[in-house]
């Protein structure tokens, strides 16, 4: 497993932007699929977008699709979140996980995740 720490969250206005990040602990993150995930309250943990190993092909739900863009530096051991137009709907704790040599369509459906951040809280006003 690797340990992941999320942070960029906080209370923004409707329209507004954040970037969350998430940093691993792994010396051999590259080789790791990315995902990010949120929960809201009374609501399933769903999937948000997710990064490949490697290079990374990317992966988005419909909600964060033309509004979200995920990426990662290697170098840093960091994966981002950029959440442009938020909307009071995407309040949430997001989470990131991680599995080895994943593609960004396997984050996506996996039910198997098992390292998983700590979360960071996104309230949206409107």
């Amino acid at each position: 497993q690797v340990r992941l720490v999320e942070s960029g969250g906080g209370l923004v206005q409707a329209g507004d932007s954040l970037r969350l990040s998430c940093a691993a602990s792994a010396d051999t993150f590259s080789t790791y699929g990315i995902g990010w995930f949120r929960q809201a309250p009374g609501r399933e943990r769903g999937f948000v977008a997710a990064i490949g190993w490697g290079r990374g092909g990317t992966y988005y739900a419909d909600s964060a699709e033309g509004r979200f863009t995920i990426s990662r530096d290697n170098a840093a051991k960091t994966v981002y979140l950029q959440m442009n137009n938020l909307k009071p709907e995407d309040t949430a704790i997001y989470y990131c996980a991680a599995d080895a040599w994943a593609n960004a369509h396997l984050m996506a459906r996996s039910r198997s995740l098992k390292s998983w951040g700590q979360g960071t809280q996104v309230t949206v006003s409107s």
